[in-house]
């Protein structure tokens, strides 16, 4: 009987789907365990092969665990808010829910082809009114939360407003804003409404502000700085500029400590954990004050090094900072607007990247030396930004070497205050050697030492004090996007309010236009029917607006990662209408036992998910703080591309100075074969090319003598290409239009391509369909495959070719119970090589897959079925163990199987076979029998056999005395359990 792939599959993906096999219970005794992926932006390109990596791993890791008795919840939905479905509709005008919807579908088909254990029951999509209506609410919640330093965790604001209405604000210890006014509790209850609102504002974990935003003009939105590549949008390379803007921000800053500490106790990657710990950054040192001479301003400034301050010759500030325009001096006015914005069109992300370009400007102010009382000059320069720190630096050219290069370059005073010690990045990095010199309290004090002592005088002088400092940044929150989640927040008088939870959610409503408005609002202020009936607790048209009852709604949406901040959380009880989760749900869940995905969202979704979930338990609404116990990074599948080489003539020039030009002559496409001396990137000279260039257009030949050449490469549809490298002209040249006429000059009568292992991607056309890899090899081949290629976390490259021989193999495991075309195995008691091999595998793929080590188990199922295929193994009862063995990598085979051996009931939940080392004690050992030196035959003997009975038995065997024919021998030497040497 043949193996039939397709058959199988579709058999037994529509089992799982009709009986649900994969539904998970929130009630069991059997004992829980989590598996979850990150789950996926459903793009409209579908999925290509390297995207089930990750799916793969955790669905062989949830079916085992299912094997092993326990009760597991494995989840999948969608982050299906995002630009790409806008920009779609912008160009079309669909509505991205449609746009949406077609993608999941395509996705929702090829993940089910794959035969995953998905317990699609609890599928979320973070566009859905009916989960968004929770990520609606868990903001309401920031919004309604202040950060009690001294309780150490998120309250509710009611209570701060309590100790505000007894003892006002001077003895409340908050994370909050840093230009907080001081005020008694008399005053605070005199205040008015709004005023009172201002103030909470400044301390709620949700807060409005002025922010730098990256703001992208042609998207007519905010990017991330992961949406920013060399200074352009990663979507469409638009320019993007820095912008300053009233935004919604997260005050996830209050987190900072708590979320370092919190790396210590969860089992993620250390490369990770680092990266996290960087972006964190914590540091400690001094907040110093610096007066502007001749204004009424201060300039702040946290440093790591309050010991250097006697080293300061100049100061730095961001070109965003307040108080640039301010201070800049008339004479100065023109160059520091000029800078600015300049500067304005760099991310941050090139600014802090760029530790080569010195670039600055002189404001024209000083400030003054709160020690020495000397004029310092304010500068202002692009390596300072405005929102890490406080935006402005104490230069120290003598102790830091960014600050020694811009004094360099603008010949700024560098003054020496380490005695002894050579003004080097070397020397001050050693920091127990430098010593403080040119202060009258210092007096060469080690590092330690001198910093509390300045600490203290600062302290003690009120122009300064010791502070621990993070590079984290509060979130921004906004988003001048149409698809994201809409803010549940009215305005009154100018105030964000809240929508109360039974009036959840506020659905994002029809518009015309995607793109912002003519004067600059958002995608929202395109829509008509966009106002809050405080009456009716309705959406309701924008005309009837009276700022009495009736109020504007918010018109940005959030970012794409608040929905999947918490999604995790919500598939513990994904159908709850109540409550964004059930207590009992998550009490049982708990938390996630084991998550996998990409290292790219180590500071995007993977810190912001760990902030919510730290607030959600502050709340006591979840009962861990860590949302994921075990997190493991898979690599990457790389695609190997196909490059065609177009060779371009150019007419060459030579200026009477010797300098080289080449422009292009227009030409139609000519293609070399690879292996034609492809010159890539390199003019030459080719005189027999030069000919056929002329000879169709006869007019470059009054430039005869000055036609060169140059290759480049062009990526080709890796569809086109065959396993030998070989290019299909005709489909290649009906590809593209421009190609329509290209003409190419073959090797031995075909043109053969370039090949490089890249990124998989639909850019590089080398993407592998998956849909076409279960047609033609079967699922449960691709996720053999996929884990053969290497280990989990590693980069490898796919090559189609390669899966034939996983093929092979699941065709060898399918004739295992067959004879010919009958279905045949045996009743009888194993043999002991067969329990030896059955065992053996046991014992290795249990501890492959407790070590994620997948790629090792494939290579050991090759070799089991080989070694029951020798030994003509069918028997019911090893090959039953084996299929368990084999179900969560092909599960679709081992389902099949698995029911004609009788079975009733799915093999997901058969339990997992024991493995037994008795079987691998080896009774018997095969000796070499060797006659002076030689090897002559073997012999199987028992291993606890004497010396002596060993040489009685060999002696008196027939092929002894054959090869002795009647000779006594010298000496017979015995190495028990090794070799037998009869010496004669």
């Amino acid at each position: 009987m043949q193996y039939n792939h397709q058959e199988i599959e579709k058999k037994w993906q529509e089992f799982w789907a009709k009986n649900q096999t994969f539904k998970a219970s929130n009630t069991s005794d059997k004992p829980k365990y989590y598996v979850l992926d990150m789950f996926p932006y459903p793009s409209g390109a579908g999925l290509h092969v390297g995207h089930p990596l990750g799916y793969i791993a955790s669905d062989i890791y949830a079916r085992y665990k299912r094997h092993k008795g326990f009760n597991v919840l494995h989840p999948q939905g969608y982050d299906s808010f995002g630009l790409p479905a806008e920009q779609y509709a912008i160009q079309t005008g669909q509505h991205p829910a449609i746009t949406t919807e077609t993608n999941i579908k395509t996705y929702r088909g090829q993940l089910d082809k794959i035969g995953f254990s998905f317990d699609w029951s609890r599928e979320v999509r973070t566009s859905n009114p009916e989960y968004y209506k929770w990520t609606q609410w868990i903001f309401i919640q920031l919004f309604n939360s202040w950060y009690n330093k001294d309780s150490d965790k998120a309250e509710d604001v009611s209570t701060l407003i309590a100790k505000f209405e007894v003892e006002g604000n001077t003895t409340v210890n908050a994370v909050c804003d840093e230009d907080i006014i001081t005020f008694t509790a008399d005053e605070w209850n005199g205040f008015s409404s709004t005023k009172q609102q201002e103030i909470l504002l400044q301390y709620r974990l949700t807060f409005l502000s002025d922010t730098e935003v990256n703001w992208c003009p042609a998207l007519g939105t905010v990017l991330a700085n992961d949406e920013i590549v060399n200074g352009v949008s990663e979507r469409g390379g638009h320019p993007v500029v820095r912008k300053k803007m009233t935004q919604w921000s997260m005050r996830i800053s209050a987190y900072a400590q708590r979320l370092l500490d919190g790396l210590s106790g969860i089992d993620w990657p250390q490369p990770l954990k680092d990266i996290q710990t960087n972006w964190i950054g914590r540091s400690q040192g001094a907040m110093v004050s610096f007066k502007v001479d001749g204004y009424d301003a201060n300039i702040d400034v946290f440093t790591t090094r309050p010991d250097t301050i006697y080293g300061v010759s100049f100061m730095t500030l961001a070109p965003e900072h307040e108080l640039v325009a301010k201070i800049t001096t008339d004479a100065q006015r023109e160059a520091v607007e000029t800078y600015v914005e300049a500067t304005a069109k760099r991310s941050e992300r090139d600014r802090m990247a760029d530790v080569k370009t010195i670039s600055g400007v002189f404001t024209g102010a000083y400030a003054i030396h709160p020690f020495s009382g000397k004029q310092v000059p304010i500068w202002i320069g692009d390596y300072v930004l405005a929102s890490y720190g406080t935006g402005a630096v104490m230069a120290v050219p003598c102790g830091d070497q960014r600050d020694y290069d811009f004094a360099k370059h603008f010949d700024l005073e560098i003054p020496n205050i380490f005695e002894g010690v050579d003004i080097s990045e070397e020397a001050f990095a050693d920091k127990e050697k430098s010593v403080i010199a040119n202060s009258d309290f210092l007096n060469g004090l080690p590092y330690k030492k001198a910093m509390k002592t300045v600490i203290y005088e600062m302290e003690q002088r009120g122009f300064g004090y010791g502070k621990i400092n993070y590079r984290l940044r509060d979130a921004v929150f906004s988003r001048q996007r149409y698809w994201g989640e809409p803010f549940p927040v009215y305005y009154k008088d100018g105030m964000p309010q809240m929508i109360e939870k039974q009036h959840l959610p506020v659905v994002l409503p029809e518009v015309e236009k995607y793109l912002p408005t003519e004067d600059g609002k958002p995608p929202l202020g395109n829509a008509d029917v966009w106002a809050w009936d405080t009456t009716t607790n309705a959406v309701v048209s924008n005309d009837k607006i009276d700022n009495e009852t009736i109020f504007p709604l918010e018109l940005n949406t959030m970012p794409g990662w608040a929905g999947s901040s918490w999604y995790f959380n919500r598939y513990m009880d994904a159908t709850n209408d109540g409550e964004f989760v059930s207590a009992a749900a998550v009490e049982y869940w708990k938390e996630v036992d084991l998550y996998i995905g990409g290292s790219e969202h180590a500071t995007g979704h993977l810190l912001y998910a760990r902030f919510w979930q730290k607030f959600l338990f502050d709340l006591g609404l979840v009962p861990v703080d860590e949302f994921a116990k075990k997190l493991i990074n898979q690599g990457m599948i790389l695609g190997t591309s196909a490059f065609v080489y177009r060779r371009i003539a150019y007419k060459m020039t030579e200026s009477k100075s010797g300098t080289k030009q080449y422009d292009p002559l227009k030409t139609k496409p000519f293609f070399v074969s690879k292996n034609l001396d492809v010159n890539i990137e390199h003019f030459f000279e080719d005189e027999s090319f030069k000919q056929k260039v002329i000879s169709e257009y006869p007019e470059f030949k009054s430039i005869e003598g000055k036609i060169w050449f140059g290759d480049v490469a062009t990526h080709a549809d890796v569809s086109f290409v065959n396993s030998s490298d070989e290019l299909d002209i005709e489909a290649f040249k009906n590809w593209r239009s421009d190609f329509k006429d290209a003409e190419f000059i073959l090797e031995e009568g075909k043109y053969v391509v370039g090949r490089e292992v890249e990124k998989m991607s639909k850019s590089k056309f080398n993407v592998v369909n998956p849909d076409l890899i279960c047609e033609e090899y079967g699922a449960d081949s691709l996720r053999l495959f996929e884990m053969f290629l290497g280990p989990l976390e590693q980069f490898k490259p796919w090559k189609t070719s390669g899966i034939s021989g996983v093929y092979s193999f699941l065709k060898k495991l399918w004739k295992l119970f067959h004879n010919g075309e009958n279905f045949e195995v045996s009743e009888g008691e194993p043999t002991k090589d067969s329990l030896k091999t059955l065992h053996k595998t046991i014992k290795k793929v249990e501890e492959d897959i407790e070590n994620f080590s997948f790629n090792t188990s494939v290579s050991t199922f090759m070799i089991a079925v080989n070694e029951f295929t020798a030994q003509k193994c069918n028997n019911k009862a090893i090959l039953e163990e084996l299929l368990i063995l084999v179900s969560p990598y092909a599960p679709h085979i081992a389902e099949e199987l698995w029911s004609k051996l009788g079975h009733e009931n799915s093999i997901a939940f058969a339990a997992f076979p024991q493995f037994d080392g008795k079987h691998l004690i080896e009774s018997e050992k095969e000796y070499p029998i060797s006659f002076n030196g030689k090897m002559r035959f073997k012999l199987n003997l028992p291993l606890d056999m004497s010396k002596e009975d060993i040489e009685k038995t060999v002696m008196a065997h027939e092929k002894t005395q054959e090869q002795l024919q009647g000779r006594t021998p010298k000496k017979v030497i015995i190495v028990p359990g090794k070799i037998i040497n009869i010496v004669g």
